[in-house]
């Protein structure tokens, strides 16, 4: 009996300890941005300017939290008709849309490096 309860709580540990493995880190809350079937995501913020690594935009959760977004790619097509280079835009809300993507490179000493790439395609002045 004792080796019965030993090995179903083992089991038990074991799936709970494996399970929370698969916990998601995301930088901001899921309330921030909102998941549309096949055209990316979507987030309502600010825009505040552009710096050599990207472009930068508040975003403010519902706790009232603010945080910085920054989209290392915009899509020809959004720059074309949005000059975010120019600082005439800054503090302008918009409408985003954009697709995150993992890119996942090796350091010279066989380490694994997670960086997250944000492309903007579309853009909506709100």
């Amino acid at each position: 009996m004792k080796t019965k309860f030993v090995l179903v709580f083992s089991s038990f540990l074991m799936l709970f300890f494996t399970l929370s493995a698969f916990k998601t880190v995301n930088h901001l809350n899921d309330d921030s941005i909102s998941l549309v079937a096949q055209n990316g995501l979507i987030v309502y913020a600010a825009y505040d300017g552009h710096e050599d690594y990207g472009y930068n935009f508040i975003v403010t959760d519902k706790n009232g939290e603010e945080q910085t977004l920054t989209f290392q790619k915009v899509e020809d097509e959004v720059l074309k008709v949005f000059d975010l280079n120019s600082e005439i835009l800054v503090k302008t809300k918009f409408k985003i849309t954009f697709n995150r993507d993992i890119k996942v490179t090796k350091d010279s000493e066989g380490y694994e490096d997670e960086n997250e790439v944000n492309t903007i395609t579309s853009l909506e002045k709100l």
